[in-house]
């Protein structure tokens, strides 16, 4: 499935339907009087996170939705019906903004969560309303009133426990595919992991969601080499995992690089609980260890964990360790508010 994390796209409310203009026509009442019947209310237009979507692909090849226009009122008193309402389906994480993309207006952060974007207009009313005591067979009904439009974007911030950050082949791809089903792509080349990916990793009969986006390098909050606008997508973890490869020649440099990076894009990634470890250390020799553990450390301020994906080494301890910080921030967080259906104001 291609990967699509932010979409715009045009909505438009369905009008109020037209009031009717009709008169009670029945054998032996002669002045029946006006019964003409109300407008029907246009369809809504409603964001909806539902479950199995993790992309905004679909709005790549549709951007414009219009919900149905009320039906017209008819005689006997009878209302139009309302319009069919159009309902935007999203990934949970899914942001909705104004045009101006900085304007927020909605967070749909949990499956099953709806926001009602714009409302249909109200209906017209009939000529029932229109009668007085000087006008018994008023010939006036009201047209519905139009609906509400407007562009928005949809922005998707992936939902993880954990993320995986560090410089390209840092190894996250090769630990995100050891310990959980995700199969990323894994290659010896810088950018290989283009788009983000999700894994549930499972450790002493618990899980968790751990997220894989691009390596970061030196001005990427600049836009240098994909830059840094998958970070978005680390922003909801509770914790992150800054994987150092063992190949760098100063893994203390790699790792004040990323760390410039998360405080550059701001949004509180630099201060999120972080484990450093030193990963692919299946190709290094003892002394080499220590040398380049050391390095690490003095730049991280704390001794870094030893990994590699490939052999298994440090895994179980690294997956530990992440789990402790994501019960801790699980057991914080009270039970959460059921706003399914929050609606605007």
């Amino acid at each position: 499935m291609k990967f699509l994390d932010q979409a715009k796209v045009y909505i438009r409310s369905g009008d109020g339907g037209a009031g009717s203009v009709s008169f009670r026509r029945e054998k032996f009442i002669e002045f029946g009087g006006p019964d003409g019947g109300d407008g029907g209310r246009g369809g809504d237009v409603w964001a909806e996170a539902v479950d199995g979507l993790n992309t905004l692909i679909d709005y790549r090849y549709q951007q414009h939705f219009k919900a149905k226009t009320g039906m017209h009122g008819m005689g006997r008193n009878m209302t139009g019906a309302k319009g069919a309402d159009v309902t935007l389906k999203v990934p949970a994480g899914t942001q909705v903004f104004a045009e101006d993309n900085e304007t927020l207006i909605c967070d749909l952060t949990e499956v099953g969560q709806r926001f009602l974007l714009a409302k249909g207009g109200n209906g017209g009313f009939g000529n029932q309303h229109f009668k007085t005591s000087t006008n018994q067979a008023p010939r006036r009904a009201n047209p519905g009133q139009p609906g509400e439009e407007m562009s928005i974007w949809l922005r998707l911030k992936l939902i993880a426990d954990a993320g995986l950050v560090g410089l390209p082949n840092a190894g996250k791809s090769t630990f995100l595919a050891a310990v959980t089903a995700a199969k990323p792509k894994i290659a010896d080349y810088p950018f290989t992991t283009l788009y983000p990916g999700l894994g549930v990793a499972r450790i002493d009969g618990r899980e968790f969601v751990l997220a894989d986006i691009p390596g970061l390098i030196e001005g990427a909050h600049e836009g240098v080499g994909i830059g840094d606008r998958f970070l978005g997508h680390v922003e909801r973890t509770r914790v992150l995992l800054h994987l150092v490869s063992a190949l760098e020649e100063n893994p203390g440099k790699a790792y004040k690089v990323v760390r410039a990076e998360l405080e550059a894009y701001g949004h509180g990634l630099a201060e999120k609980a972080e484990i450093v470890a030193l990963s692919q250390v299946d190709i290094l020799d003892a002394d080499a260890r220590k040398k380049k553990a050391a390095s690490l450390k003095r730049a991280a301020g704390r001794a870094p964990m030893l990994l590699s994906a490939v052999t298994g080494e440090g895994v179980e301890a690294v997956l530990r360790a992440l789990m402790a910080v994501v019960a801790e921030a699980r057991d914080a967080v009270p039970a959460p508010v059921d706003t399914r259906w929050q609606q605007n104001p």
